[in-house]
């Protein structure tokens, strides 16, 4: 549907977003650098990262195709930081907003600490909001409650967390977000983000999760 983006979740804090046949890729992570996630192996037409660490910068396991972005795609970045200290532990991160025709949706990579007022007030009127929830190297779900409740966006999808099959040790287990970030609609691998979507924080299923043993 042309008023609609489809979101899939790869894993981690890697998602591919489609809209008019116009796929994006954010945040692909390298082989073998998120503990139970297969190998990203995507094709798009373009791919984002918030910065260039192992599990967010993998662009070349992206194959991209050579097509020219429909009139009514538009992206802005906002620099922040991968940590509260400025970025001097982790650096820098970029968050996009991606407007696709009608619909806004915006990823806020490795944001490391709380968002100023002013940040907010460009990350408002979202129809999608994908966030880390995980803690550690990201904000964690106390803070991700806080942006939710200063942005409310219309959809949220969590991400960067661990499950029981994957993520990394030192991050928070999505049960264990849920109980600061409150009730979530768990979704599979896909969700049409459209005016109809039921509105909420969502928690999908990532695609590429390996199977238990």
């Amino acid at each position: 549907m042309n008023g609609s983006v489809l979101v899939t979740y790869i894993g981690h804090a890697c998602f591919a977003l489609e809209w008019q046949g116009w796929r994006v890729v954010l945040d692909p992570y390298a082989d073998g650098s998120v503990p139970g996630l297969e190998s990203v192996r995507e094709t798009a037409d373009a791919v984002y990262c918030s910065h260039d660490h192992r599990d967010h910068g993998a662009v070349k396991n992206v194959k991209c195709r050579k097509g020219q972005a429909p009139a009514g795609f538009a992206v802005e970045e906002l620099e922040t930081e991968h940590d509260p200290c400025g970025g001097a532990l982790r650096g820098k991160n970029t968050v996009r907003v991606f407007t696709f025709g009608a619909l806004r949706c915006a990823h806020l990579g490795d944001l490391g600490r709380d968002l100023t007022e002013a940040e907010c007030a460009l990350l408002r009127d979202l129809d999608l909001l994908l966030l880390p929830v995980g803690g550690y190297y990201t904000i964690d779900a106390a803070q991700a409650r806080d942006i939710l409740d200063r942005l409310r966006p219309r959809v949220a999808v969590a991400m960067h967390y661990r499950t029981d099959r994957s993520g990394y040790a030192e991050i928070a287990h999505i049960d264990a977000a849920l109980t600061r970030l409150g009730p979530a609609k768990r979704s599979g691998a896909t969700l049409t983000l459209d005016r109809d979507t039921d509105p909420g924080l969502y928690v999908m299923q990532a695609k590429n999760e390996k199977e238990r043993d």
